[in-house]
């Protein structure tokens, strides 16, 4: 459903208020925080104030305590990891590089469910490290930790402050006492004024509290056309949401270390565990997912001591189990009379509407069922397999967070607010035919990454398993909210980031444009960090033209300079647009294979997700481009007409590149045509040096003096490329574009519901 916030104000005492300015406001701490921070200093902002409500920075890599890292994907029926670009790859090469050090070996989890894992703690000290050369006294961006927002100051249609409260959830140690004190940071409230405010909150708390629109639970089919949502919903289905978890860490203990049973527990609640293999003997040599691999205990391990050869006590798993998730709506009993102690009616909001005192009642709950968990494979599993050195019962509550109960201080959140954009991406845009993902229906044209996952709703609701709504309950599946659902490999729209109706605002983490289905798809590490990157560099470009988020988005130049930008990277790699699965930012072709991608220049293989650099380029291939090369130019007024009749015997009427090949000779000086054209002969260099002479296009002398050598696709990339980049591009009158029943490209979809708004060309 989509709500429209109200302006929120926190009734708050008189108290002390500390005043200050910003350029760019990013509230939350998260990686997707951390990622828009780190870009826009590397971009040069000056004055960034990052609030986080808790100590620790990195979000799921560490505060949430997912340290197995989910980035799987599926190609040629094997799963793979998607590929790695941008901070999230930096991220990932710090991991590996902290773990090589440790251990000894860049990946000692030897985890079901990912390559690579990080202990939490050590991945709180690799974002801070991330920050670090930015970060401080005299730098460009200042961390405060321990606020929450509480109000949030617009003027008109624009966001220009956030005022904070001190969070009940901080724990402050001994440096962020520091850090308030040579900040000045020691009154009740903080009032943060900025150019630009970054929501990258757990719950969109800044958008809420803003009056921007938004919406939280599921869309119903007639909002999007989705086939997996709800045709109506009755009463609490409104509420029904991705569930959160409460992630356990556990490390060997050399001894009985059996919790106590938590409040609430009853086995029959984890009775899913009794037909479980706790652990199973598996160092994953067949790779990911690997069914010989599967159990509780090396589903998510973070490091295997016993395959690798680590030393005594440094063994530790993460459990993050579908029977440890915990539903948000259709609470036991005594959570809803907690929240109905706070505020009548507080046990029937959605979480994302609650206060953090509300949430916290929650989260107490959540806590406790995930140490039932523990508690069940200690005590009701251990005694049903019998004891074996691996058994749960010998492990411990890890220390690492510094938290009293042991437990991370924040849960994993896998859907919370999402943002009411200038587009939001929806599930027949990524949706698949099958399980072998390709490239998705709507390939966006302003995307800033690439990603695919799947559809992925974990259990989303519970059954009470007695009439006493205090007592064992399980998770239930429904048919249209699961896991395995397949999509394609899409790329996220800039637009997606985008208040519909406020200025000075960008959503980010998950804070964002899309549907609550594509929300399930879109949520891992990976695409948090890109997310971050993403919005991080348009705030750069915002704050360096004085323009407002919603400009960039009508305006093409600009969108095209973000998406260079964010290929080229900040000081660090670049990013993935089109999500070619062999492209890696590395690559000398990387800038060239993205930027043709993205304009539809470079036409991606149907049948097959790599850019495939090496393999040798066909007439038909180099003439589909070049076609497509001179259309996307500005003095080219439009395509050429074509024969009725086919102009090579070998290209008939039902050709898919004809009309590109025909095209291409009408539009340059080719002289007369033989009968037949040999659309699948390979082409080399002298080839593309005549080709891009007879079309008056810039030819590099150096195709001339090595004729005979075969082209590839990456070199035929990259002098595309720069014909491309020294010539004006074609762009389409954007005037009207995002106005309200503008319908720019004439196909009958307003804009603001169109995937793909722009007219083309080809």
């Amino acid at each position: 459903m989509v709500l429209g916030g109200l302006v929120f104000v926190q009734a708050v005492c008189a108290a002390e208020e500390q005043s200050l300015d910003a350029d760019l406001l990013i509230v939350g701490g998260n990686e997707s925080g951390c990622a828009a921070a780190v870009q826009a200093a590397r971009l040069g902002v000056q004055r960034i104030v990052l609030v986080n409500d808790i100590e620790w920075l990195g979000g799921q890599f560490s505060a949430e305590g997912v340290g197995c890292i989910d980035e799987w994907t599926t190609v040629r029926g094997k799963r793979v990891n998607f590929p790695r670009s941008g901070l999230f790859l930096e991220v990932m090469q710090r991991i590996r590089a902290h773990n090589s050090k440790k251990f000894g070996l860049a990946t000692p989890g030897n985890a079901f469910c990912g390559t690579d894992t990080i202990e939490p703690a050590a991945a709180a000290r690799i974002f801070e490290e991330l920050l670090a050369p930015y970060a401080g006294q005299g730098k460009q961006i200042q961390i405060l930790r321990g606020w929450e927002p509480v109000k949030v100051s617009v003027e008109g249609k624009r966001v220009t402050g956030v005022t904070f409260a001190r969070s009940a959830a901080f724990t402050p140690q001994e440096r962020p006492s520091r850090e308030a004190a040579a900040s000045g940071m020691n009154a009740a409230l903080l009032s943060v004024r900025a150019k630009l405010t970054v929501d990258s909150s757990d719950w969109g708390d800044v958008i809420r509290f803003s009056g921007a629109k938004y919406a939280a639970g599921p869309d119903l089919k007639s909002r999007f056309g989705e086939a997996s949502a709800p045709e109506k919903l009755t009463g609490e289905e409104r509420n029904e949401m991705n569930p959160l978890s409460w992630c356990v860490v556990l490390r060997e203990a050399g001894r009985v270390a059996t919790i106590p049973a938590p409040v609430g527990y009853d086995p029959r609640s984890f009775a899913q565990l009794d037909k479980t293999p706790p652990w199973v003997d598996s160092a994953m040599t067949d790779g990911i997912y690997s069914p010989a691999g599967w159990s509780v205990y090396t589903h998510r391990r973070l490091v295997d001591r016993w395959h690798n050869g680590f030393p005594v006590g440094t063994e530790k798993t993460l459990l993050n189990w579908p029977v440890q998730d915990y539903p948000l709506f259709n609470y036991p009993k005594r959570v809803a009379d907690a929240l109905e102690a706070t505020e009548k009616g507080a046990s029937q909001k959605n979480i994302a509407a609650m206060t953090p005192a509300q949430r916290r009642i929650v989260f107490a709950d959540a806590k406790a069922h995930a140490l039932g968990l523990v508690h069940h494979l200690q005590t009701q599993v251990h005694d049903r397999v019998g004891d074996f050195p691996q058994s749960f019962r010998h492990m411990e509550l890890t220390d690492e967070f510094g938290t009293p109960d042991r437990l991370p201080p924040k849960p994993y959140v896998r859907e919370g607010l999402r943002l009411e954009a200038l587009y939001m991406l929806r599930e027949q845009d990524i949706r698949a035919a099958d399980r072998n993902p390709r490239w998705a229906k709507v390939m966006v044209p302003d995307a800033v990454f690439g990603f695919q996952f799947n559809i992925d709703f974990h259990p989303t609701r519970r059954k009470f398993l007695t009439e006493d709504l205090n007592g064992p309950w399980q998770f239930v599946h429904t048919p249209t909210r699961n896991w395995h659902t397949d999509t394609d490999r899409g790329m996220f729209p800039y637009r997606s980031l985008v208040p519909v109706e406020r200025d000075g605002l960008f959503g980010c983490s998950k804070n964002v444009g899309y549907s609550s289905v594509v929300s399930s798809a879109v949520r891992l590490h990976g695409h948090m960090m890109l997310v971050g990157q993403a919005v991080g560099t348009a705030a750069w470009l915002c704050l360096r033209d004085a323009i407002q988020p919603r400009d960039i988005a009508r305006d093409w130049p600009r969108i095209r300079e973000l998406q260079l930008r964010l290929v080229r990277g900040a000081g660090g790699p670049g990013v993935l647009l089109w999500p070619f699965h062999d492209l890696a930012p590395d690559d000398l072709h990387f800038e060239a294979a993205n930027q043709l991608a993205v304009r539809g220049i470079w036409q991606a293989d149907a049948d097959n997700l790599d850019f495939s650099a090496w393999k040798p380029v066909t007439r038909r291939e180099l003439a589909r481009a070049l076609y497509r090369l001179k259309l996307a130019l500005a003095d080219t007024r439009g395509a050429p007409a074509t024969n009725a009749a086919p102009r090579h015997r070998d290209l008939p009427l039902t050709d898919p590149d004809r009309v590109a090949v025909e095209g291409m000779v009408a539009f340059g000086e080719f002289g007369p045509q033989q009968e037949t054209f040999g659309p699948q002969g390979e082409v080399n260099w002298g080839t593309l040096h005549r080709w891009l002479t007879a079309l008056k296009l810039p030819a590099n002398a150096g195709l001339a003096r090595q004729k005979d050598l075969p082209l590839t696709r990456a070199e035929l990339a990259t002098h595309l490329w720069a014909v491309l980049k020294s010539q004006r591009e074609w762009l389409p009158d954007m005037a009207k574009f995002l106005q309200s029943g503008s319908d720019l490209d004439g196909d009958g979809v307003p804009d603001l519901e169109d995937g793909l708004p722009l007219p083309r060309r080809f």
